[in-house]
């Protein structure tokens, strides 16, 4: 009665019903801005789990009989209807000055969010999670509380993702430890279409990932000898595919290696598991490790060597003054000289670890034993200069200055097929055992049917000489005197993208599942993105390129700089702690101390460290997006790792 009583007294206006001001709601200026700019409003961050603690209010001046009463007044509201407890509630709300209003608010909040993956099962959490396909979201989303990150932390969240961001295509990362081919393992080519050799979800097995033997494991950027541990689930394969896809971006690190104080010719470049071999008109051949630096120099050739093939730790080697020589790469002693031709050896191959195929501009082909220096066979048919040839098992193509491309038998030793259509000669060719692709100095690109010798696709556009070109599964990239770069579609016989690559002549080419490579003789290297088009970065400026070859974290580039021979090894290799689960201090020590509650993405972080182990905050630039995640609404308690780190 005293309480209604005390009702009755107030005042009509100040019974009228106030609400708390609405946090959320846009300012005039907000909209104004999304008008002007007409971009959608940037997604919430997920709302963080209720903690255990929430704001309390003094009681250090409360009087004796304070508790008392507040106990009368809970077990009264215990015992009100819902309507009443609704009218107490506003009554003691309009009596509110704006600062406790605002201590209500705070107070009130944390008890209204409901975190939906608290209570639902971790099978429908992780079904939701599947369709977030940008990892920023997942990096920003692991923030929001533990349950949060622990359902990030499965496996098969990441298995999803390196599904969406096509990040299990490539064969180095399914056979880990194929390094090249060899009598017991058979051939693959890393050019081989990735479809027709890998599960048919495009990743890689879990057998691939986690139980390859140490002994066997290539490592993080494709070479043996490396002491770095092995990936060990999908969230790493996914972390390092992100982080070198973006250094290939707009990061990674070079090295510089003068390989002749004068200008001399690079006629051809490798770059395997542990060489990175260079072939020169100096009739010297140079053999570096992976990191450019250098090992040894192989001399014997007289004159300028024109056509090289490593097979491991074996090098075939062919030149002007007509003799093809072995080499081993680990001694750098030649083993053979193979004496035949009577012309200069133009190109070379190798079908298997004992059998070496060489065309000459004395027309012929000659099949060689490299363990007994013996001539298997001397394939005759071309009236001209045998320009390039390729090898897929017991079958070598071959095209010639003399317009025509052949199909051989190299364990009969005789010509299958002589593909007639071009009016000038082929300088390049290509064969996934398929089909055959020819360049030549006609500005035509023709596609063969090897077995029929019909010509199933003539693909014009260069303008001047095409005299590099890949094929890659039903991609096909080409390079021509004209500058151009050209991506073209197999089997529909249509170009996809045309670039203006070069001021001058294309002189190398190399592409994968992401990305191409091209070298001019305008004196840039240059990567373009395959899917779109478009141009990712320049990596070198030179005065010429002579050769550049890559990998899935290293590129080199031979180029001519200030008159001299310059090679450039870049490396897109993350940091070694950045990759596996090490902890990693994202910040000075006394910053830590300073705010331990601070959330982990409201910190300075980098990807790549500075020698101390701090992140450095002064590099040129930024390798991984991955850091601009945004702050969350609720820190980690209990330690600083990062979203990437396994459990």
């Amino acid at each position: 009665m005293a309480l209604n009583t005390r009702l009755d007294k107030i005042p009509q206006q100040h019974r009228q019903m106030r609400g708390p001001p609405t946090p959320s709601m846009t300012t005039p200026a907000a909209d104004f801005d999304q008008q002007l700019t007409g971009s959608p409003p940037p997604p919430p961050t997920p709302a963080a789990s209720p903690g255990p603690s929430h704001q309390q209010p003094d009681w250090s001046d409360a009087a004796d009989d304070e508790d008392f009463f507040l106990a009368k007044v809970r077990q009264h509201f215990k015992n009100c209807s819902g309507p009443q407890r609704t009218r107490v509630l506003a009554d003691l709300l309009n009596l509110c000055t704006s600062q406790q209003l605002s201590f209500v608010h705070q107070f009130v909040s944390p008890l209204l969010k409901k975190d939906p993956f608290t209570s639902l099962p971790n099978e429908l959490c992780l079904r939701i999670l599947s369709f977030i396909d940008d990892p920023k979201v997942l990096a920003r989303a692991s923030q929001v509380s533990r349950r949060w990150r622990d359902l990030l932390s499965d496996d098969m969240t990441w298995k999803n993702l390196c599904v969406k961001h096509d990040y299990g295509r490539r064969l180095s990362d399914v056979y880990p430890t194929i390094v090249g081919p060899s009598p017991t393992r058979p051939a693959i080519s890393p050019f081989l279409h990735a479809e027709a050799d890998l599960p048919a979800n495009g990743l890689p097995s879990p057998h691939s990932l986690l139980s390859v033997p140490a002994s066997e494991s290539r490592s993080s950027d494709g070479f043996q000898g490396s002491a770095r541990p092995k990936l060990r689930s999908y969230k790493s394969h996914f972390k390092k595919r992100y982080m070198v896809e973006a250094a290939w971006r707009s990061g990674g690190t070079s090295v510089s290696r003068n390989i002749t104080q004068e200008g001399g010719v690079v006629t051809s470049l490798h770059l395997t598991s542990k060489y990175i071999i260079v072939a020169l008109d100096n009739a010297r051949i140079h053999v570096f490790d992976t990191e450019g630096n250098a090992q040894r120099t192989l001399q014997g050739h007289v004159m300028g060597v024109w056509a090289m093939v490593p097979w491991e730790d074996t090098l075939v080697s062919g030149g002007c003054d007509r003799d093809v020589r072995v080499w081993d790469l680990v001694s750098g002693n030649c083993l053979h000289t193979l004496r035949g031709h009577t012309s200069t050896v133009r190109c070379l191959k190798m079908s298997d670890a004992n059998t070496a195929i060489s065309g000459s501009r004395d027309t012929t082909l000659r099949v060689w034993d490299i363990r007994t220096g013996l001539c298997r066979n001397v394939l005759v048919g071309h009236q001209a200069s045998v320009r390039c040839l390729e090898i897929k098992g017991d079958i070598v193509v071959s095209g010639s200055y003399d317009t025509t491309a052949k199909v051989w038998s190299i364990s009969e030793g005789r010509c299958l097929q002589t593909l007639h259509g071009h009016f000038s000669q082929i300088y390049a060719i290509a064969f996934d055992g398929r089909r055959v692709v020819t360049g030549s100095l006609d500005t035509q690109v023709r596609i063969w049917d090897p077995n029929t010798g019909d010509c199933i696709g003539i693909l014009q556009g260069h303008t001047s000489l095409v005299g590099q070109l890949q094929m890659r599964g039903d991609t096909l990239v080409t390079g021509g005197s004209d500058g151009s770069v050209r991506i073209w579609s197999i089997e529909r016989n249509c170009p996809i993208h045309r670039l203006a690559a070069h001021d001058n002549s294309v002189t190398s080419l190399q592409f994968d599942d992401t990305r191409v490579v091209s070298g001019g003789s305008d004196g840039r290297v240059k990567i373009w993105d395959l899917k779109t088009g478009h141009l990712v970065r320049e990596l070198i400026m030179s005065e010429a390129v002579w050769r550049v070859a890559f990998e899935d974290e290293k590129c080199v580039a031979l180029a001519l700089r200030q008159n001299r021979t310059v090679m450039e090894v870049w490396s897109f290799s993350p940091p070694e702690e950045m990759l596996y689960d090490r902890p990693l201090s994202i910040l000075p020590r006394q910053m830590e101390e300073d705010a331990p509650n601070r959330p982990m993405s409201a910190m300075p972080f980098d990807f790549r460290r500075s020698q101390d182990g701090i992140a450095s905050s002064s590099l040129e630039c930024q390798d991984v997006d991955m850091k601009d995640a945004g702050p969350s609404t609720a820190p980690l308690q209990g330690g600083s790792q990062t979203f990437f780190h396994d459990d």
